[in-house]
This record gives C-alpha cells, sequence and structure tokens, in this order.
C-alpha cells in the first residue's frame, strides 16, 4: 500500500531458458527482454505468473532504489550494522537466476522473503569461472558464462577447480548474507515470489577513482605488448601498485617520496591531470610526467 508510482524496469526471460537470465545459444544477445511498470504493476504480474497454467515466464525487477520504490520503507526497517546514509535496494523476482559475476562494493543480502540460494566464488576463481565478454552484460558487469546450477564441465572443465572454492548459503526469510568486495556470486530465487533487500557500499576512499577504468586503461596499454614486455610490466606494478615488495618509498626521504608517498585529496587530483594530460587528445604513448 505504501509503493509509490515510480516506473521501474524489469527482465522477462522466455520459459525455455529455466529462470536463467544469461545470453541467447549463439552468445550474440541476452535471452531475456526489458519491460517497465510501476511496482504494483510488477507484483500483479508476479502474482499472475504464479498462478499460471503453462510453463513460466522467468519475471525480475533487479536493483530498485527503495526510497523510490517504497517510501519510508527504510527507516521502518533500519539496518543497524551500516550507517542511514547506506541506502538498500531491493530485488524481487520468481524463480531464476543470476550468473556468477562480482561488484566492486562489499555487500549485505537480506532474505525478505522466499528461498535463495548464493553460491560464492573467491576473487582468485576468475581463471576458471569463465568470464563473459565486457560489453554486453545482463548488468553492467562481465557474467561468467557457467550455468552453475548445471555446469557443463566438458565445455568447461576448469570450472571443476572453481567449484572445490565454492561456498554455499542456503537462505529462508530473516537470513542475511556478507558477500566480500569483488567476491564472485551465483544467485539462484527458489520460491515462485522472493523479495531480497541488500545494501552496498565502498569503504575505500572515494577521491581516488575506479579501479576499472584502470583495468580498461591496462587492457589497452598492456595486454598486446610483447611477452617480454608484459613479464617487465608485471613486476612494475606488482612493486609499485601491490606493493610486493613492502612500500616501495620506504628508503626515501619525506621530501623525496612524491607520489610513492600516501597521497591526499590534492596530490591525487593533480595526478589525474597529470594522467589527463600524459594520455594526450590521440591516446598515444607519453612518458611519466611529460
Amino acid at each position: 500500500a505504501n509503493a509509490a508510482d515510480t516506473v521501474l524496469s524489469y527482465a522477462v526471460g522466455d520459459p525455455e531458458y529455466l529462470g536463467r537470465f544469461h545470453y541467447t545459444p549463439d552468445g550474440r544477445h541476452l535471452n531475456f527482454t526489458r519491460h517497465e511498470a510501476s511496482l504494483q504493476q510488477f507484483l500483479q504480474l508476479l502474482l499472475n505468473e504464479a498462478e499460471a497454467d503453462r510453463p513460466r515466464a522467468a519475471l525480475a525487477a533487479q536493483g530498485l532504489p527503495v526510497h523510490l520504490c517504497i517510501p519510508g520503507f527504510a527507516q521502518a526497517h533500519a539496518m543497524p550494522l551500516l550507517p542511514p546514509a547506506i541506502m538498500p535496494r531491493m530485488w524481487i523476482c520468481n524463480r531464476a537466476e543470476v550468473a556468477a559475476h562480482n561488484d566492486e562494493l562489499e555487500n549485505i543480502a537480506c532474505v525478505a522473503a522466499g528461498r535463495r540460494r548464493f553460491t560464492l566464488f573467491p576473487p582468485e576463481a576468475i581463471g576458471d569461472l569463465y568470464m563473459g565478454p565486457f560489453e554486453l552484460t545482463p548488468g553492467g558487469t562481465p557474467i561468467s558464462m557457467v550455468h552453475v546450477s548445471a555446469p557443463d564441465l566438458t565445455r568447461y572443465p576448469r570450472y571443476a577447480n572453481a567449484a572445490k572454492l565454492a561456498q554455499v548459503a542456503e537462505m529462508e526469510p530473516g537470513d542475511v548474507l556478507y558477500i566480500p568486495y569483488q567476491w564472485y556470486h551465483h544467485v539462484a530465487a527458489l520460491d515462485p515470489v522472493n523479495i531480497l533487500v541488500n545494501y552496498w557500499w565502498d569503504a575505500a576512499r572515494q577521491d581516488l577513482g575506479s579501479p576499472w577504468d584502470a583495468l580498461l586503461h591496462g587492457v589497452i596499454a598492456l595486454r598486446e605488448l610483447p611477452p617480454d614486455q608484459r613479464r617487465a610490466w608485471k613486476a612494475v606494478f606488482d612493486h609499485y601498485v601491490f606493493l610486493a615488495n613492502g612500500d616501495p618509498g620506504e628508503h626515501l626521504t619525506p621530501e623525496m617520496r612524491g607520489i610513492l608517498a600516501r597521497s591526499d585529496p590534492a596530490a591525487t587530483a593533480r595526478l589525474k591531470q597529470d594522467l589527463i594530460n600524459n594520455l594526450g587528445e590521440d591516446g598515444s604513448k607519453s612518458g611519466p610526467f611529460a
């Protein structure tokens, strides 16, 4: 009764795909369509589908900003583990599956209705999850090509290694799950009506920029270098970025450390401007601080 008239986007999957929001068999398209409705209209669709005497389509309204769709929900159902500024999102669906993917955020997921099965994999499992394309994705981040609920080990044999690392949580209403930063998770909703409320947040400094953008630039600048050059740059990144050898500026005086010192917002802004200048309008190579 508190639902606002805000228009939301929802996905519809054909029954032949067994509730899996993924790709068509040829991999050229997503295997679902998107539509719009109010929350009340979508809930009525969900109830109609649950009562239908035929194979059921998969319906999913994902990542709904609760403060827009159900005003007052966050205040009435406060999350005591997080600051009030972290607003919840709601995920409503029937029997449906979301392929394994990861988020650049920490996540607390709370089951409000129905049952869900979460299958989690650590970030190190990426090589055995057979990730899909960057460009065409169901929700903006690459997904695994493996159907975790029914894996094809002939086509994706290395998934057996990922399965050994998997942690599975069978959740019912009232259960809460913490998903660490960048952990891959496959989600299967198991009942005709399922509702989940989640809270995303990022504990890192917000002025540092996006690691995803750094990855995309790395794909452009590093991936097609000769093998010896890639090995050299891997050693450099391990040293300066991932601190494999400890603090790379420890042997320098504070006055000499420059960008090797822990950055402040002003220094970060200057370095970002240096990067913009170095890239140049044509994206050509340029030396450091040219």
